[in-house]
């Protein structure tokens, strides 16, 4: 048996699980059914979190062409309110990275860190043997290797292979996006608009007049793709948010809509030697969308599972569940409790209060922190409540 892991899926979650399993001695190899560059439909927002774990693998996001700091932050409250959310200033603590340019950047960076990264190439069977998955590919190639990590998405092929009997994951969100060109506004904008709750609209800079907008909504059954068309054209037409774009926006390109699966369950995790990660895994956080950086961190410990042996399934659920458990529950309980408009309406209003207030409420909703961690005492540390962002010391980092 040639690979300790075979990776499906070159985004976030399938690099970070490539580039952590060589930097710990495992063979490793990729496939991705796309050819990169490609797009993910995306918000492309980075959080501070996510920004310290690029840092963690080795890229530095600044070095991207359109690398885009977020240095002003403006929310919109139900009412129309505008609020200024000020970003500390010792260190990166959000950016947006169009996902074409950040992902192909991470496979570039995979295969520097001497990964295979095959593209072009789908699953189509997969059978455990034991100690080892083989895994079918649409080339004809057969692939074994001990343990393979799942990271090919909501719509992943290899959760349908390796468990045929389990219902198809919908998605907890809706999302639409598209770019437009001409906005004059550097600042990145959040707009919770009552119809929209406990969703929200977003504007956010790419630089040189370029912004992805978009929002997102809870998943309703009875809700068509008709009608959720028609809201994201009633959107546009809005003033509160023609004002923002300003009168010379022009879209770019085509809308598009995607799922967001944001509903962890441990047990669904893992199937045999089989592990999933980012949007297969539905870590997606439930409150603002946010999934890169949850995408990071699960390619990673996964990676980190196989390469400590023994029970490798439960090592990486547990691995899982004490990292971002408790960050995903409480996002899930704001998310209910953000769902009516006076509750909404009076959490802008106390955000509001202070300088203290606005600029902690930033760093809190940039992951600048770990949601939960005033109700979680064992990852109370020095510095855990006003550590610096991303790149600013040299070198790797533990977080």
């Amino acid at each position: 048996m040639e690979l300790d892991l075979l990776v499906v899926g070159a985004g976030p979650a399938g690099t970070a699980a490539a580039i952590t399993a060589a930097g710990l001695g495992l063979r490793v190899r990729v496939v991705d059914k796309a050819r990169f560059p490609r797009d993910k439909t995306c918000g492309d927002g980075l959080t501070t979190g996510a920004l310290r774990l690029l840092e963690r693998v080795g890229l530095d996001a600044r070095e991207l062409s359109s690398y885009t700091p977020v240095r002003d932050v403006v929310i919109v409250a139900p009412d129309g309110r505008r609020i200024d959310l000020p970003l500390p200033t010792r260190g990166e603590y959000a950016a947006v990275v169009p996902r074409v340019e950040l992902d192909h950047a991470l496979v570039q960076l995979a295969r520097r860190r001497g990964v295979p990264v095959d593209e072009g190439l789908a699953v189509e069977r997969l059978e455990t043997n034991g100690d080892s998955v083989v895994v079918a590919l649409d080339s004809g190639e057969s692939v074994e290797a001990r343990y393979l990590v799942a990271a090919d998405g909501h719509y992943s092929t290899v959760r349908r292979l390796a468990r045929p009997d389990a219902a198809p994951q919908l998605g907890t969100w809706h999302a639409f996006r598209q770019y437009f060109t001409g906005v004059d506004d550097r600042r990145l904008w959040v707009l919770f608009e009552a119809d929209l709750l406990p969703g929200y609209a977003w504007v956010f800079p790419l630089g040189d007049g370029r912004v992805n907008v978009g929002y997102g909504v809870l998943r309703d059954a009875h809700t068509t793709g008709k009608q959720l068309k028609a809201l994201w054209v009633d959107l546009l037409a809005r003033p509160s948010m023609r004002n923002i774009l300003g009168p010379d926006a022009q879209p770019e390109g085509t809308v598009r809509a995607w799922p967001i699966p944001a509903e962890l369950h441990t047990d669904d995790l893992v199937a045999g030697r089989v592990l999933f990660a980012g949007d297969a895994a539905s870590v997606v956080d439930p409150l603002t969308g946010e999934g890169i950086a949850q995408a990071l961190e699960t390619g990673a410990l996964a990676a980190e599972a196989v390469a400590g042996g023994g029970d490798v399934g439960a090592r990486y659920a547990r691995s899982v569940s004490r990292a971002l458990g408790a960050d995903l529950a409480m996002a899930r309980g704001l998310q209910r409790v953000m769902g009516g408009r006076r509750a909404t309406q009076l959490s802008m209003s106390i955000l509001a209060l202070t300088p203290w207030t606005r600029r902690n409420f930033a760093r809190w909703m940039f992951e600048d922190y770990p949601r939960a961690l005033l109700f979680t005492p064992r990852r109370w540390a020095r510095g855990a409540f006003t550590a610096p962002g991303a790149y600013v010391t040299t070198g790797r980092r533990d977080f």
